[in-house]
């Protein structure tokens, strides 16, 4: 994943200003800043959502900012998304919200997507609960669950938004183990996050988002030694 230049602005507000950065294969690219400072207006530009004023933004080589709806859907099919709140559909069992990526974008059998649908479950330590409700569920299984959706296809790229948000701390640990589980499996992550222990845990490069510019970027060392009043408050944190 990388951006060049990328600049964004809704009416007055500039969220993005000249925003550069590029994610390597396999590793995990922690985003810091406070609420309200274009972290997950930045996701949305990775899966096309949001279109930038000017720059670019490529996937696995490809400039998105000039796909067709259609190229830019075969792009998607690449990305797994876990949301904040785990976004599970309420409707549904937790195997079947799983399950769903599968019905939409391949043409398996209904005994492969049951079977890797519950693969994925046993991944994240919830074999056990295929055919409960979402609102059966704690708020850390939930995040589990929305983390083996959002694997269901065994996408390169992973786009996480605040995974720590509303979990206890050991939950919250639990968590990030197994994100980096994904990451070690060869997963290039692009991780929101306030939670500085967690970013330390998960993340091999960061960046912190400020005033929509971004204010230092690079591994951890870069980030503890600078001098931005914002980035040393951040990292005591």
């Amino acid at each position: 994943v990388r951006f060049d230049h990328v600049s964004k602005a809704f009416g007055p507000l500039t969220v993005l200003d000249d925003i550069s950065f590029e994610i390597p294969t396999g590793q995990a690219f922690c985003l810091l800043g406070r609420s309200g400072t274009g972290r997950s207006v930045t996701l949305r530009h990775i899966v096309g959502l949001v279109q930038p004023d000017s720059g670019n933004v490529f996937v696995e080589d490809r400039d998105i900012t000039t796909l067709s709806r259609r190229e830019l859907s075969e792009v998607r099919k690449h990305m797994g998304f876990l949301f904040q709140n785990a976004a599970l559909f309420d409707s549904m069992s937790v195997g079947e919200n799983v399950a769903f990526p599968m019905r939409r974008h391949t043409e398996w059998s209904e005994a492969e997507i049951r079977e890797r649908a519950t693969r994925k479950l046993t991944d994240v330590g919830l074999e056990q609960e295929f055919d409960k409700m979402p609102a059966d569920l704690s708020g850390g299984m939930k995040k589990r669950a929305g983390l083996a959706r959002a694997l269901a296809l065994d996408p390169p790229i992973l786009l996480v938004d605040e995974p720590s948000a509303g979990l206890d701390p050991i939950t919250a640990a639990e968590i990030d183990g197994l994100l980096v589980k994904t990451k070690q499996a060869g997963t290039t992550l692009v991780v929101v996050t306030h939670n500085i222990p967690s970013a330390r845990v998960v993340g091999d490069t960061f960046g912190v988002l400020h005033g929509g510019r971004m204010l230092a970027a690079g591994p951890i060392e870069t980030l503890d030694d600078s001098d931005e009043p914002m980035v040393q408050a951040f990292m005591r944190s």
